[in-house]
């Protein structure tokens, strides 16, 4: 059903392609945008509202009947749609505004535009989508590595459970508006023309409750807290907003309901931090184990593990445990930190002279060029 707010959207624009753009090439594009709006993997605080019009204008192209209503509005609102004048096809005022024989064209345009279908008979206004609601949540470092489900606890506006929704007391129903004999909308003459506009009595819903619900003064909605069960996906990271579809606030009329946004912040932990889908580990090591090499212990968040440390083992060198990061993603990359003591006994003294009066001296041969030594 076409809607007046196409007169002021550019959907062929806002998916990147030309008007004569096939249904593929419209499939191609809407993918490619989504995956990189996707407010679960974009953070951008515009990717959202972006996401929703490249959706809304994908839903709108990628169907024939509604792709041919506005193209055929567009072409109304640049005035090349065919309103007479050198090359046009001369067309009556009936036929314009629907008063020829056989309905469709224009005639049917305007009827969707401003409330009247086919028959001169106005259509009740359509549903509204409800809000989108946001929360926070915060999980340790290992949940959001592997994944959890936890149930949250949200007080946010929900479809009332004794009305159902409808807004009427149990066992009544909302009863047909007189005003505009339940169209939701009202006629205003205006000279030649006469526009619809939303009636005042019913707010455009068609129905009134005459016998409010007593938990929701006929609203159809109350604020009350209500306990949700989230699923995690393994690899979330600080920051990460997860998107539980249906879970907002209630639609209006009849529609759906808004989603519901979860920012998902995360408590470091005192070993382990994050590199994408791995984890980071910095690893103290002595002088010995990384000179002659050694089987080392290492913590993980699956329980510890033995590591080789290869000999001759620098400090600053990262080794990797295959595996142990993110489910099916990452590693462990673990970090060699090579420690000096900053005492020693005297029987490692003793020993550390006789290993040095032993070992080679550091090459420095580069500085010594550089400095001229």
């Amino acid at each position: 059903m076409a809607s007046q707010e196409w007169l002021e959207k550019d959907f062929y624009a806002e998916l990147g392609v030309p008007q004569d753009a096939s249904k593929k090439d419209i499939e191609r594009a809407y993918r490619k945008l989504a995956r990189e709006l996707h407010p679960d993997h974009n953070r951008d605080p515009d990717a959202e509202e972006r996401f929703k019009g490249v959706s809304e204008a994908y839903s709108v192209l990628h169907d024939d009947k509604q792709r041919a209503e506005y193209d055929q509005i567009q072409l109304m609102k640049s005035g090349r749609g065919g309103f007479g004048g050198s090359g046009g096809p001369n067309i009556s005022f009936d036929d314009l505004f629907g008063g020829g024989g056989g309905g469709g064209g224009f005639g049917d345009l305007f009827g969707d535009l401003f409330g009247r279908g086919q028959g001169g008979a106005h259509r009740r206004r359509g549903a509204r989508r409800g809000n989108d609601l946001r929360t926070n949540i915060t999980l340790d470092f290992a949940d959001a590595v592997k994944g959890t489900t936890t149930d949250l606890r949200l007080r946010a506006p929900g479809e009332c459970r004794k009305c159902r929704g409808t807004g009427a007391a149990p066992g009544t129903e909302p009863s047909r508006c007189l005003r505009c004999n339940g169209s939701g909308l009202v006629t205003e003459n205006q000279g030649a023309f006469s526009f619809a506009q939303p009636c005042p009595d019913c707010e455009g819903t068609g129905s009134v409750v005459t016998d409010p619900c007593p938990d929701c003064g006929g609203t159809g909605a109350v604020t009350a807290e209500r306990v949700i069960t989230v699923r995690v996906p393994a690899g979330v990271s600080d920051g990460q907003s997860i998107r539980l579809a249906g879970r907002g606030a209630p639609g209006e009329r009849g529609g759906s309901a808004g989603d519901l946004l979860v920012r998902v912040g995360v408590r470091p932990h005192p070993l382990f931090a994050r590199e994408g889908d791995h984890i980071t580990l910095r690893l103290p090591v002595s002088f010995p184990e990384a000179a002659t090499g050694a089987q080392i212990r290492v913590p993980t968040l699956d329980g510890p593990v033995t590591m080789k440390i290869p000999a001759g083992t620098p400090t600053g060198r990262v080794l990797r445990l295959k595996g142990r990061g993110v489910p099916g993603k990452g590693d462990l990359l673990v970090t060699v930190d090579v420690e000096v003591p900053a005492e020693l006994s005297p029987e490692a003294r003793e020993a550390l002279e006789k290993y040095a009066a032993a070992a080679p001296p550091a090459d420095r041969s580069k500085l010594e060029e550089l400095t001229g030594g």
